[in-house]
């Protein structure tokens, strides 16, 4: 008996059994035999995709970088065949209070600069990259102060990045990073008050997550599972929820040309050579 397309996801919350157990029940009512694994950590869903048990992977932008280095060790080429819309033209900010005179890039010189988890692409690695091409370097020209919570989730839980706001707010940092959109939440929140803030630099625009497969190994009903995504409707109110606790309205076709910050981020720092080199080497 053959086995249903299989989705690999990483459970950076409890919503996101919820949330899976949801598509699962979307892809049932058409026909679609599909089920998924939840892992505590992306490089154990990257290993596990490359070992073959999964047809796809819900993958953090860092873990598709991952993903492409090592199929291009092993001669194989990884595809992003979706993303959500809300996936698209992102931006990481580095925030300061208004009250500290920090209002440009060289003005961070010497200071504390809070950042997520050293594997979050948004709140850590693509604002260092940032800094270091305009020649600040990190642990010389300014401290870092991380807030390495969950890591192995890339950033997905927000908590760390949450931690380096609130540092920011008690005046524990002089700046934080954070993607814009949480930047926003956490005003909302009151985390932050935006009102007392100001965002020293913005990144440009970069992609977040997609669902990743490896082109060789393609399950012949990948096309179907693209084809269900897209038809998602965010009118359906059996859907809607689903997609509220995904945050997107829709799906759109995976792109891979937004990842240039995050893949000079990981050039620089050497982020994920040990992984990829530990995995492509397997046989």
């Amino acid at each position: 008996m053959a086995r249903p397309f299989t989705l690999g996801a990483v459970a950076y919350d409890a919503k996101v059994v919820t949330i899976w157990e949801g598509f699962k029940t979307f892809f049932f009512k058409h026909g679609f035999d599909f089920d998924f694994v939840l892992y505590s950590n992306y490089e154990a869903q990257v290993a596990a995709h490359f070992a073959g048990a999964l047809d796809a992977a819900w993958n953090s932008p860092l873990a598709w970088l991952e993903s492409v280095e090592i199929a291009g060790r092993k001669k194989l080429t990884a595809e992003a065949i979706a993303m959500r819309n809300s996936d698209c033209d992102l931006k990481s900010l580095i925030v300061a209070r208004k009250d500290s005179h920090i209002g440009r890039i060289v003005d961070l010189q010497g200071k504390r600069i809070a950042v997520g988890a050293k594997d979050s692409p948004q709140a850590t690695l693509i604002p260092l990259e940032l800094l270091a091409k305009d020649g600040l370097v990190a642990g010389k020209d300014f401290h870092v102060e991380y807030f390495d919570v969950l890591v192995g989730k890339h950033g997905d839980h927000i908590g760390g990045e949450r931690d380096a706001a609130r540092a920011l707010s008690q005046g524990k940092v002089d700046a934080a990073c954070m993607i814009d959109g949480n930047y926003t939440l956490f005003g909302f929140e009151g985390t932050l008050n935006p009102a007392a803030m100001h965002i020293v630099v913005s990144t440009d625009h970069y992609d977040h997550c997609n669902f990743t497969v490896i082109r060789e190994t393609r399950h012949p009903e990948t096309d179907t599972f693209v084809k269900l995504l897209m038809a998602m409707d965010y009118a359906d109110h059996e859907v809607r929820p689903l997609l509220d606790m995904e945050g997107l309205k829709q799906w759109v076709p995976g792109r891979t040309s937004h990842y240039a910050l995050l893949e000079a981020a990981v050039k620089r720092f050497g982020t994920i050579d040990e992984f990829v080199s530990k995995i492509a080497g397997q046989h």
